[in-house]
């Protein structure tokens, strides 16, 4: 177990055994074997996970590839660019686990405070966040984009008045976005009705706002691109409209065309509350969410429907009390990560998180908590974003503290009720290969979301009463 403390990046560990530090390995033998591939020879040992990185410069490496190492010496064959002709221009190295924290940049909106619930590590390298700035009901969208060093790049709200209106509105919610050729979509609420927003990626001014009213209180909550346009889920006739995650409402999918135009739709109250997110695999759509229960207790639900939205299969888990599913993704194969955080079987909610077959048959669950080692009755562990990662595992993120007013412990320099960001790293198998706490110098920090970057690292978005990104390197 690693914690970090940062102070602009002044970073303090406290080593439990399970990291490791990044080492370099020899690279003993170089060719090139076609234009535009190399093949690298290096030392290694059985057992042990390599990045290959490449420059164009010399002087900045970026990860290619990992690949696990063979006894004595490994061979790989990666993409050249025009030019990187000898071994100088690659570099091979063990991951540094759990990684230190390259940088941490926080912005805020018009709000008092500011919260972001989705981030996107986009085409060009940068990376966007959206959420809401203020609080309920009178909240606007804030949707804020970084370059990859960390530089803000353009910072927009949206609210009713994006739709030509002379107020802003109420229930505004910024839930997801999603990238296309020619903008990026987010998906929310604007004035209690379901909104796609089309945006310009250079500006993030919007190019149009569609609402759609599809019953009550009602909100997108995330979308995928398809053939036909947008398919996008969320929820109808929200009944806890103080709530930006769960609003126990009925569970909705909509179909959309490539403006943004609702050309369908169908409830899905019969097989989620909620629908949260949404992936395709192959032509299917893959659909995760939170149900009730017959014992009136919520439980991890999943769909499979085909690309007209009629249903192939579903799938429940859980236990006897209440299990919370928030993040989802696919791997390469089809594999479905699925996390969130459960109080069946534990003393308070702690991260549960599994994996499944591309048919949604379990292949391992897990559930883990309380990283830093106090009384496990007072502290919350709420995962609310998962990441499949090309070794075949997945990488979460999540908050862990406590908010009671009748507890609070001291361990060393860490205090219960001061929350950190927590993440979260398994294997292909379910074995635990990792994780880490990371915390401000003050005040209250969680994590909301997670995306892998294209250096093979991680963005983070943290709850900091802003909106905050973390970014790690390589893992």
């Amino acid at each position: 177990m690693i914690r970090f403390f940062l102070q602009f990046f002044l970073v303090f560990a406290l080593n439990l055994g399970l990291s490791s530090a990044g080492r370099t390995a020899e690279i003993t033998g170089f060719r090139v074997v076609s234009p535009g591939q190399v093949e690298i020879t290096f030392a290694s040992n059985a057992g042990v996970h390599y990045d290959v990185l490449g420059s164009e410069d010399l002087r900045t490496f970026t990860l290619l590839t990992r690949v696990p190492g063979s006894r004595e010496q490994t061979r790989v064959v990666v993409k050249a660019q025009v030019g990187q002709v000898d071994r100088r221009f690659f570099r091979i190295r063990t991951p540094q686990l759990p990684p230190t924290p390259e940088w941490f940049h926080a912005h805020g909106g018009s709000g008092e405070e500011s919260h972001g619930h989705y981030i996107l590590a986009c085409e060009d390298g940068g990376v966007l966040q959206v959420g809401e700035t203020g609080f309920l009901p009178n909240s606007r969208i804030l949707a804020i984009k970084l370059d990859q060093e960390g530089n803000l790049e353009w910072r927009q709200e949206y609210s009713n008045r994006s739709t030509g209106a002379s107020s802003h509105g109420t229930y505004n919610l910024g839930n997801s976005v999603l990238e296309v050729d020619d903008g990026y979509w987010i998906a929310g609420a604007i004035n209690r009705n379901s909104a796609a927003i089309k945006v310009n990626k250079d500006t993030g001014e919007a190019k149009f706002v569609r609402t759609h009213s599809n019953g009550g209180y009602d909100a997108y909550e995330h979308m995928v691109e398809t053939d036909g346009g947008l398919v996008a889920v969320g929820y109808t006739n929200a009944e806890d409209r103080e709530n930006t995650f769960f609003a126990e409402g009925r569970g909705y999918l909509a179909f959309l065309d490539p403006e943004g135009s609702k050309i369908g739709g169908r409830s899905l109250r019969d097989e989620l509350a909620q629908a949260y997110r949404i992936a395709k695999h192959g032509q299917a759509l893959i659909i995760s969410g939170l149900v009730w229960n017959e014992d009136d207790n919520l439980d991890f639900g999943l769909l499979k429907l085909n690309a007209d939205g009629s249903r192939v299969w579903g799938r429940l888990f859980g236990g006897t009390r209440d299990d919370h599913c928030f993040g989802m993704d696919l791997g390469a194969d089809g594999s479905i990560f699925l996390t969130g955080h459960t109080l069946s079987g534990t003393v308070n909610w702690q991260t549960y998180t599994m994996k499944l077959d591309h048919d949604g048959i379990l292949q391992w669950e897990r559930k883990r908590g309380n990283p830093r080692g106090f009384d496990p009755r007072y502290i919350h562990d709420e995962a609310w974003g998962v990441r499949a990662t090309p070794d075949g595992g997945c990488i979460l993120t999540a908050g862990t503290g406590d908010e009671y007013r009748s507890y609070s412990e001291t361990i060393g320099s860490d205090v219960s009720d001061q929350w950190e960001v927590y993440v979260i790293k398994y294997g292909p198998g379910g074995a635990l290969e990792w994780e880490a706490t990371y915390e401000a110098e003050e005040g209250d920090w969680a994590g909301e979301d997670l995306a892998l970057t294209l250096d093979g690292g991680v963005i983070i978005a943290v709850d900091s009463s802003q909106f905050g990104f973390l970014k790690l390197p390589s893992f």
